[in-house]
């Protein structure tokens, strides 16, 4: 079983405990990785200066591209005689990030994911299906672990073959889902389309923790209704140690952040000043207890922002926002900042529209075009003309309205996007292309 006692310390006993591993974090990492003796060096910083967390602000940031320019085992700070396991991103744009793992770390990971499925209302008594990927990528393996670790039953199936998800849903009991929020919906339009009388809600299942990709409160909602079930956001970075970073509670009013293993920044993405709490901005990541391959306030890229709001469900940890967007993934069109969970927001809005969605960039001279492709249902669209043309010309309006840029708006039959396993592709951006 877990250790329940971090999640309700008080705020003086955590940052005293944050303070204790931050000093043994960063002489970790600067003594044994030559990184970051280099990167504190160039700076003038030195782990002996660090007097409390507000020195933070003096410590250098880590990039993705570091991480990929010391591919593969750079930035480790243990010898490989000690690294029990080994993680990474696709590296489809670059050399892949590659983590590494001590026993320790991997029973560090246990913990948290077992805190993230306790926050989502699991226990002893569950039967979690994982349909996250298992192999490199860090969602499958990492949540397969905390289930263990928390004493549930674990449905190790990872991801695609909905008809097999579907059977052993039903077969095996399932009580609780893991998997990324768009095969969730992907898997609600398999059984509309090919198992009419298959019904969630005749199962057992009753909640999901779904992540890696940002998701919105529309989809939530889309994919409560349609499964019955309770939705639970869950947050992690394969660069820090993977899902388990923070989670949604029973209050789904944000997500708790472990930072007993988790020191936790948001700063301005432009300037890399560090913004009070509260405000919006770019979270920045420093690992207190990783033994293989610590990160020393590692810029996610990911924007939300932190509060404490005394939570009914009693943690006292901090709380982030369910992520709006990347900074890198910001899209501007026209001079005018935009996020796709922003565009999504819009398009849940309308009920004859399906959850699935494409937004296409292209330039045409020196302007930039924008189109944004959407499934709309089997009812409406067997409609009129006229009916589609008011439904696409609504939408142009409040994406207008709403976020202050002009897009062509196509109407597509259902099942006409593809469909992924994974995360979902909703950005194609032919601007890069040319």
């Amino acid at each position: 079983m877990f250790n329940k006692e971090s999640e309700t310390l008080q705020h003086s006993k955590l940052k005293e405990m944050q303070y204790e591993r931050m000093k043994w974090s960063l002489r970790h990492a600067y003594e044994n990785v030559p990184f970051y003796k280099k990167s504190f060096d160039d700076t003038g910083f030195h782990p002996d200066q660090f007097r409390s967390l507000d020195d933070m602000q003096r410590v250098p940031f880590l990039m993705k591209q570091d991480m990929r320019a010391n591919y593969p085992f750079g930035l480790f700070a243990v010898p490989m005689e000690k690294v029990v396991r080994l993680h990474s991103s696709s590296g489809t744009t670059g050399n892949a990030t590659v983590v590494g793992y001590t026993k320790n770390d991997l029973d560090v990971w246990g913990e948290v994911i077992a805190r993230t499925i306790a926050c989502a209302g699991g226990g002893p008594k569950d039967i979690i299906q994982v349909a996250y990927g298992y192999g490199l990528f860090t969602g499958g393996l990492g949540v397969h672990y905390g289930v263990e670790k928390i004493g549930a039953t674990v449905v190790p199936v990872s991801g695609g073959n909905t008809e097999r998800q579907l059977m052993l849903i039903k077969d095996f009991g399932t009580t609780m889902l893991a998997c990324t929020p768009s095969y969730a919906i992907n898997m609600t339009d398999y059984v509309e389309k090919n198992k009419p009388d298959f019904d969630f809600r005749k199962t057992k299942l009753r909640s999901g923790i779904f992540g890696a990709e940002p998701w919105t409160e529309q989809m939530r909602r889309e994919i409560e209704s349609r499964m019955g079930i309770d939705a639970y956001d869950i947050y992690g970075l394969s660069e820090v140690i993977g899902p388990g970073v923070s989670c949604e509670c029973s209050e789904k009013s944000g997500l708790h952040v472990f930072e007993d293993h988790f020191y936790v920044e948001v700063i301005d993405p432009e300037t890399g000043e560090i913004l009070p709490e509260g405000e919006m901005g770019e979270i920045v990541y420093t690992s207190l207890t990783k033994e293989a391959c610590p990160v020393i306030r590692y810029r996610s890229r990911d924007i939300t922002r932190l509060y404490h709001d005394g939570c009914k469900c009693g943690r006292s940890f901090i709380k982030m926002e369910k992520v709006t967007g990347r900074s890198d993934d910001m899209l501007i069109i026209r001079g005018v900042n935009v996020f796709p969970s922003q565009i999504e927001a819009v398009l849940m809005e309308n009920e004859n529209t399906e959850p699935h969605y494409q937004i296409i960039i292209d330039r045409t001279g020196a302007l930039d075009d924008i189109e944004i492709m959407v499934e709309v249902n089997e009812r409406i669209f067997s409609d009129e003309i006229k009916v589609l043309n008011q439904l696409s010309n609504r939408i142009r309006q409040r994406i207008q309205s709403v976020l202050g840029i002009s897009a062509k708006i196509t109407l597509v039959e259902p099942r006409t996007i593809a469909r992924s396993e994974g995360k979902a592709v909703r950005v194609i951006d032919k601007r890069k292309l040319k």
